[in-house]
This record gives C-alpha cells, structure tokens and sequence, in this order.
C-alpha cells in the first residue's frame, strides 16, 4: 500500500496561492493547534482541511454535500467550502470560510446561546433521513445503556481508588434505570456526532455562532448529540436546550446518563495510559456531566408515559 503523503508548509502555499490568486507571497499558513498536519490556518478568514488518507477524503467529499442539506435547517453557521479539489492523487481538500467566534470550551454559554443550541437540534430533526442516506451517512444502532452502565461501574472504582471519583455516584443508576432508559424505535435523526467543545463556536456573549465538524455526521439515536452537548455545555445547559427543541424526559435523561458514563470511563482510560484527550479536558467534561439538573429530580419514568413528566 502506497503511503500517503505528509503535507508541508509548502505543500499548503503553493495549494492556497493557486486558489486565492493572493500575489506571489499568498497569505500566513500555519497549522490549526489541534488539526495536526490535516488542519491549516489561511491567514484570518480561511481554513484549509487536507483528508490524510482515502478513508477520510470519501467522508470530506460526503461532509461537503451534507453540509449544504444541513444549513437551511439550522439557525446557526455552518462552514462553508470556497473551492475544494484533491491535494494529491486521492486525497481531497477544502479550504472553507473561517467562521466567527471561539470554542466553547473556553467559554460558557449563555441562556441566549442555550436556544440556539436548541435550534440547531429542532434543525438537525428535521433534515430529511432519506436524503441524508442517499448522501451515504451512516445509521447507527443506539448504544446499550445498560452495557455502558457497566462498563462505567468498573471505571468508577478505578477512579475512586486514584481519588478522582466517588463511585457511590453511580449507585443511583441501576438497572431498572437504565433498561427503562433504552432507546425507543423509530426515533432515529440525523445526529452529529461530534458537538464537542472545539466544534461550538460562541460569540463574547455565550451566543452559538457556528458548528464545525460535520464529517462524522449519522443517522442515529439523538440522545447521542445531548450526552455530547451535556460534556461540553454542561448537563444543565444540555438538557434545557434539548427540551426547549421538544424533547421530553425519556431522550433528555438517556443523554444525560450516556455522557455521565462516558465521562467516567473515558478518564479512566486515559488515567490507564490509554490515548485520548488531555487529561484536564476529561476532567471538565466528567464536572459537566455530573453537574445536577432539575429534571432528574422531578421525573419519574414509568413505561411509555414518562415524556409526561415534563
């Protein structure tokens, strides 16, 4: 197998001075902090994205077009491609307009900005499956909650025994719990998959200005985006944008128990030396998770008529 090749700086110039016309110069190029070699900044207003490999060139050419199904639903930006291409044989590029605004994991976001995240998952609901599909996003099956349960149990001691959690949290989740918590049939939506804090982008105000990342974009459990938004925004923020979007206790408190186990065992792995993001990252996303919300101690779930509840 031919291995692909690593991009330099002047790989990336000579790419962006025959796209921008900019003179002989051409614009500041230097890497994005977290894209590797794959994520370039083009001076202030562009952003270059090269796929590495053939895998992730079909998911850009798949994100390019779902970008543009997706951006009449939603009520915030959505990267948009200024020219696109390969940037070696089989390998493809974007260079997208640079979106306003800072991640929101440096900021907090704000009761403003918690209605646009709900707009963003009433827009998400109502992009067309069949068209998604025809796109070639996946569908996905929805997790186990009751496998994750467990899996969480045994990382909580982990993390108990290096004094970085009670495990006794987890005690309120049994089985019962998390078997009533199970996914319903035919709730599948187009999910994101990826709202994580590098992808929210907030004004100085707490306002949502832009989402990035769409390539892991499926067909699935909508739970999975809450449980995303409750590890970045936090729980409460999560689940009151995730009500004020229509959803009732049964999706919003299935989020929330999903991005709580994740959180437990995420930083227990990477406590374990496993790869994965910064430790201080994990450690916030696992306060979010567990910050505590209104509705858990208000609703009780009981079979089909827990979206009552609310």
């Amino acid at each position: 197998m031919t291995q692909a090749p690593t991009p330099t700086e002047d790989t990336v110039r000579r790419l962006v001075r025959s796209l921008l016309k900019e003179g002989a110069a051409g614009p500041d190029v230097r890497p994005a902090a977290e894209g590797g070699r794959a994520t370039w900044w083009i001076g202030t207003r562009h952003v270059l994205r090269l796929a590495p490999d053939r895998e992730a060139a079909a998911r850009q050419r798949r994100e390019l077009r779902l970008r543009d199904l997706v951006r009449p639903h939603v009520p915030v930006a959505v990267p948009a491609s200024v020219a696109h291409g390969e940037w070696a044989p089989g390998l493809t590029f974007t260079l997208d307009t640079r979106l306003p605004g800072g991640p929101a994991s440096e900021q907090e976001v704000s009761a403003l900005g918690e209605a646009d995240l709900a707009g963003l998952l009433t827009g998400l609901r109502e992009v067309p499956v069949r068209q998604a599909e025809a796109l070639g996003v996946p569908r996905t099956s929805p997790r186990s909650l009751e496998a994750l349960r467990r899996a969480a149990a045994r990382a909580a001691q982990r993390l108990a025994a290096a004094d970085e959690f009670d495990a006794a949290r987890l005690h309120q989740f049994a089985p019962p719990a998390a078997a009533q918590l199970a996914a319903q049939p035919g709730s599948a939506v187009l999910v994101h998959h990826g709202l994580g804090g590098e992808h929210l982008l907030l004004s100085a105000d707490g306002r949502v200005r832009g989402v990035l990342g769409w390539a892991d974009t499926v067909v699935g459990d909508p739970a999975e985006d809450i449980a995303a938004l409750a590890l970045a925004v936090g729980s409460p923020a999560a689940v009151r944008a995730a009500t004020l979007a229509g959803y009732g206790a049964r999706p919003c408190l299935r989020g929330l128990w999903l991005a709580r186990c994740d959180s437990v065992v995420r930083l227990a792995d990477r406590l374990a030396g496993q790869a994965g993001p910064p430790l201080p990252r994990l450690r916030t996303q696992l306060r979010h998770a567990w910050e505590a919300i209104l509705l858990e101690r208000v609703t009780e779930l009981r079979g089909d008529g827990a979206e009552d509840a609310l």
